[in-house]
């Protein structure tokens, strides 16, 4: 019985890999990913190399991409990256390999990948998590630094930025406030000088940071509101009036910041990007408090609840007891809002 069983098995088996292209996965093309997963699977077993062990540094999103699609094309496959975002510990990978999209996760550290992820986190518990602030172990001091990780043109990024500000502004001096630069995750691949833009652009804000500090929050506020900014995808001749325009509106002088970037800047974003690697920041946005890696929903109110618990008992301002906006900005450039979420470059 056993040994009909066992015989029945390696049929059945037989029958699954001899699926032929011109029939099912032309009549049913979900099968495309989950056949290409399986090969991609099978090959990483063969060789061994499949681990969840994520050891070192984390690599930028546009590496984890040129890895996977390396390995894609070493096996054969026509494949090219469609899209990189930051998913918890891996970046989610969209291929597309032979006109179909199949999402491959990649560990942080760019070595290893899996076809999916089974959430711990119910529907309910996560939807919570999005839009309320979570009780926190936060480190207390009389003085909270908060730091928070983007990429410029990262929208969930932008989106962090519009909801906190008005909380930086209103807390002042405070609390110990910084943007950080994580680096360049948009740049497209061969680019150099304002052709890559998101670089160019995180080059640009630290050198109104150092030069204007005062007016770095007010450029961020316009930088990021203006939708026709997103518009112009980082193209230059489109980016460039606009950013003048910002530059005339609050008294930055164009030829200072373009010295900067090509100077300083260089050194700054350096530094920066060696600083992300450091804290083993990747993904946009990334709230960093105390020196612990924290989560909060992106309204005005919830960043300031957050930022609250990190006071010493009997330094919490009077500001904490504000009212801010309880509604999240959107994702992305633009003022609108209502755009509740918890996702990231």
């Amino acid at each position: 019985m056993e040994e009909h069983d066992n015989e029945h098995n390696h049929e059945h088996a037989e029958s699954v890999y001899k699926v032929k292209k011109g029939s099912l996965l032309r009549d049913k093309p979900w099968v495309v990913s989950t056949f290409v997963l399986g090969i991609l699977v099978i090959l990483l077993l063969a060789g061994n190399l499949f681990n969840f062990n994520i050891t070192g540094n984390a690599v930028s999103a546009n590496k984890a991409g040129e890895n996977i699609l390396n390995f894609a094309v070493s096996q054969g496959m026509t494949a090219e990256v469609v899209s990189v975002t930051s998913e918890g510990s891996f970046y989610k990978v969209i291929l597309s390999i032979d006109g179909s999209e199949v999402p491959v996760y990649v560990t942080k550290d760019g070595k290893y990948f899996t076809s999916s992820l089974i959430p711990l986190i119910t529907e309910v518990d996560a939807s919570t998590s999005d839009t309320t602030t979570q009780t926190q172990e936060i480190p207390k001091s009389v003085k909270p630094s908060v730091e928070l990780y983007v990429f410029t043109y990262c929208p969930y990024g932008t989106q962090a930025e519009k909801g906190i500000i008005p909380v930086v502004e209103l807390l002042g001096d405070k609390i110990d406030f910084s943007i950080r630069q994580i680096g360049a995750m948009h740049d497209p691949d061969g680019c150099s000088g304002s052709a890559c833009y998101e670089s160019f652009e995180a080059k640009r804000q630290l050198c109104i940071e150092k030069n204007y500090p005062t007016k770095f929050l007010n450029y961020l506020t316009e930088f990021d509101g203006n939708a026709d900014v997103g518009a112009c995808k980082g193209l230059d001749t489109c980016v460039t009036p606009l950013i003048n325009s910002i530059y005339t509106k609050l008294g930055i002088s164009a030829s200072k910041i373009n010295t900067c970037m090509t100077t300083d800047g260089v050194t700054m974003y350096s530094t920066e990007e060696e600083n992300s690697q450091s804290q083993g920041v990747s993904g946009s946005p990334t709230l960093i408090i105390n020196g612990v890696k924290v989560s909060s929903a992106r309204d005005s109110a919830s960043y300031l609840d957050t930022i609250c618990q990190a006071f010493s008992d009997g330094s919490v301002p009077t500001e904490c007891g504000q009212q801010l906006s309880s509604v999240s900005p959107s994702p992305g450039f633009g003022t609108s809002s209502g755009g509740a979420s918890s996702a990231s470059c």
